[in-house]
């Protein structure tokens, strides 16, 4: 029983910093472009790369 008056403190604790730390995710924005990140890896942006001048082993 003495436990419990320890580990409920310490997850409801754990629990509010956990909220704390999703809230503070949303308001700095973490979340507003949810499918920029899926999209971008859909396009190559290496087309235009000019090979580099590359002699290769002697």
């Amino acid at each position: 029983m003495s436990n419990l008056l320890l580990l409920i403190p310490i997850a409801l604790f754990l629990g509010l910093l956990g909220l704390g730390a999703f809230l503070w995710a949303l308001k700095s924005g973490q979340f507003d472009d949810m499918d920029g990140a899926a999209n971008r890896i859909l396009f190559d942006d290496d087309e235009n790369v000019a090979p580099k001048n590359n002699p290769g082993p002697k």
